[in-house]
């Protein structure tokens, strides 16, 4: 699937993308969605690989960017000008943020964090909602998106990172064969 270029295909690929991520963890057995990863991460590069350590981890890192997407429009809406990434960190530095939100989150059982990413998912389809197309997707027409389109923000959050978290999920499904 192509990256979103309008509202209706943002939609349809949050959409999407949520549902084959539930699909994908829907396939995985019950003892395996509370079990470490044990697939081989020599080889890959990015910092988390190393950081996340089980499919609870990959659901909060979703959710935890949900709300930053979701307290940073709101506050925006509302006239307090906020930036997107949490305060005290930048693009630069936003991986410290991620392990910040992995440190956060250890405690947390499986289960609520599905049920925390469901709920952050539809708020997030919500608040979407009463964006026009061109407030979405063309450039200034959201003068607190800055350089990018608000659009890009909302894909970030729910599709482009639904795919990068199938695509782990899926690296445990095989090696549990």
């Amino acid at each position: 699937m192509a990256r979103p270029t309008t509202k209706v295909d943002l939609e349809n690929a949050s959409y999407e993308k949520y549902q084959l991520l539930m699909q994908t963890l829907d396939a995985i057995p019950e003892e395996a969605k509370t079990a470490p990863f044990t697939f081989d991460i020599s080889k890959q590069k990015e910092a988390h690989w190393k950081r996340d350590k089980n499919i609870r981890d990959v659901l909060i890192h979703l959710y935890e960017w949900q709300q930053l997407l979701l307290k940073w429009v709101e506050a925006n809406i509302e006239g307090e000008r906020k930036p997107f990434l949490k305060e005290g960190y930048n693009w630069k530095t936003y991986g410290a943020m991620n392990q910040l939100f992995w440190e956060k989150h250890q405690q947390t059982e499986y289960a609520k964090a599905l049920t925390l990413l469901e709920e952050s998912h539809n708020k997030v389809m919500q608040l979407m909602e009463p964006f026009s197309n061109d407030e979405l997707f063309q450039k200034g027409a959201v003068s607190w998106s800055g350089g990018t389109t608000l659009g890009s923000y909302f894909i970030s959050t729910t599709s482009s990172h639904y795919d990068w978290a199938i695509k782990k999920l899926k690296k445990h499904q095989k090696s549990l064969t």
